[in-house]
């Protein structure tokens, strides 16, 4: 590259070469991406994103990718620039899903990197709702004058609880966050059993071998003295836990759920609670009906409320942008298959999004034959409606290429990465 110079091209996301320029003149880089941020990203995430490659703004324009929290993005424009949009969290439920497949767009999250956060707070909610802490501490603040200690000692017997140690502890949901929780549970002396019909390879690895596995939701309903939800809210499991599931529970359980409030059947929790058959709910999701019921302790969703967890949770949604704008590959996305692929150093990478249909590869391949390009590696994988490809070549990629490509019925996209320098 003597005799020449490096300007970022932002459309293609890669460095070009420039004509000369006197070694006295200064050429400034553009950043190659642009990502929007919502709500307060962790530092130690923004940092992942460096400023020779990102833009990194909260202003609207043709940002390439959306890195947010909690922001709700049901009734935001989709800027046709955009690529992928990153959820510093696990949850999705901000993110309009059906409309990001629609246009392409990879949404990403991050599991598991609030687990340790999450686990510490199910641990303190079961002390809490065994040992009557938050009633006992609230009844001593209304405590007055010299006889202090008096009272306390004659109303202590009020908040009087089962310990941990011993009890049988229910699982639902064995992913990133309810194998740590399960783990834990055994390592405070509890019974502990799982269910999860979906459990990942990963997933079964970290399991302690003294964690017993269900083979059903009912059977570990039974058998629990205390209950906790770990599942995804998605359409299958709304009310996961309802009449039916409440019946099956021994007289006096504990239930936690620290994952989504839909999970739980209000109607029916309500009806469980004023019976005693649950003798206290507690929820990182209350609501104005919850939060007034006295065997509900109502959690203001401090799940992930730690420094460190928003640290985890911004620089894997950081680092999963950077994978995917860069190199192409999509690592825990909610609507785009998994795929990883080395790119080489001199190869450039097509990008193509399309529908899950027949005979799609052999028109992608077409176009690239009849230009003349050469395919030295292809990876494509479908989830649901959606394929996702990246074929690598040694031959350039124009934009007239790129044209044809996304002219093929039913390519969604279809971008380029150049080599980088």
């Amino acid at each position: 590259m003597q005799g020449g110079a490096l300007k970022y091209n932002k459309y293609d996301g890669a460095p070009v070469l420039l004509p000369h320029v006197s070694p006295h003149t200064t050429v400034t880089a553009e950043p190659m991406y642009s990502v929007q941020t919502f709500d307060a990203i962790s530092d130690a995430g923004l940092k992942e994103l460096p400023d020779r490659l990102y833009t990194v703004h909260t202003a609207a324009g043709a940002p390439d990718a959306f890195l947010l929290r909690s922001h709700d993005l049901h009734r935001a424009a989709l800027p046709p620039s955009l690529k992928a949009i990153a959820r510093s969290g696990a949850g999705v439920n901000n993110i309009p899903l059906a409309r990001c497949s629609a246009a392409g767009i990879a949404v990403f999250n991050t599991p598991g990197a609030n687990a340790n956060s999450v686990k510490e707070l199910v641990l303190c909610g079961m002390l809490l709702s065994s040992r009557r802490i938050v009633e006992g501490i609230a009844w001593a603040r209304t405590l007055h004058g010299d006889a202090v200690e008096a009272q306390i000692e004659q109303g202590k017997r009020w908040f009087k609880g089962p310990e941990l140690t011993g009890k049988t502890l229910g699982v639902i949901g064995l992913g990133a966050i309810g194998v740590v929780v399960a783990n834990a549970g055994y390592a405070l002396g509890m019974r502990t059993i799982g269910f999860d019909p979906f459990i990942s390879v990963s997933s079964a690895w970290g399991l302690s071998r003294e964690v017993h596995r269900e083979e059903s939701l009912g059977s570990l309903i039974a058998k629990s003295d205390y209950i906790t939800i770990h599942a995804p809210l998605n359409d299958k499991t709304r009310d996961l836990i309802a009449a039916p599931q409440f019946a099956l529970m021994k007289p006096g359980v504990r239930l936690l759920n620290f994952a989504r409030g839909p999970l739980v059947k209000q109607a029916a929790l309500l009806k469980a609670l004023d019976e005693g058959r649950v003798a206290c709910y507690v929820t990182d999701f209350p609501d104005a009906v919850l939060i007034r019921h006295e065997k509900v302790l109502p959690v203001p969703h401090l799940g992930a409320s730690t420094p460190e967890a928003e640290d985890n949770c911004a620089v894997m949604a950081a680092r999963q942008l950077r994978d995917y704008l860069e190199r192409g590959i999509v690592v825990n996305s909610v609507n785009f298959p998994t795929v990883r692929l080395a790119l080489p150093p001199d190869a450039q990478r097509i990008q193509i999004v399309n529908r899950n249909e027949p005979s799609m590869i052999s028109q992608l391949t077409a176009v690239l034959g009849t230009a003349g390009i050469n395919i030295t590696d292809l990876i494509n994988k479908g989830r649901g409606e959606l394929a996702y490809t990246i074929i690598d070549v040694h031959q350039e990629v124009t934009d007239a290429i790129l044209r044809r490509l996304r002219a093929i019925d039913g390519v969604v996209r279809a971008h380029r990465i150049l080599p980088q320098a």
